[in-house]
């Protein structure tokens, strides 16, 4: 079955590539999912800052900067893996540094 993992963050304090590239902790998360075989995709977001939300309603479109949602927590990276099941997401959900600083949302795919 395919997830979703949303990584979240309150972005105040975000480490840099280099810093996650060097963190045990992300390179023990990495070598995991190579071990499992199950990271399909993966990328790290840009800030908030830079986003854009699009809706259209009564016939407009409206652009507006940022998120809609007003929250602490922002997705910060997206990464999509297969496995046997929930407990195996939530496996691999759990060794991900993130979620020593924010948190990860698992959500499935529809297939």
């Amino acid at each position: 079955m395919k997830y979703v993992l949303l990584i979240c963050d309150d972005e105040t304090d975000p480490p840099s590539n280099e810093e996650m590239a060097a963190d045990p902790v992300h390179q023990a998360w990495e070598a995991d999912l190579a071990r499992r075989g199950a990271e399909l995709m993966g990328e790290r977001l840009r800030p908030v800052v830079d986003a854009t939300t699009v809706r259209f309603r009564d016939g407009e479109t409206l652009v507006s900067d940022g998120p809609f949602a007003e929250t602490k927590d922002f997705v910060g990276g997206v990464v999509m893996v297969e496995c046997a099941n929930l407990d195996e997401a939530i496996e691999i959900a759990a060794g991900h540094p993130y979620t020593r600083r924010g948190g990860v949302e698992i959500r499935p795919v529809w297939e």
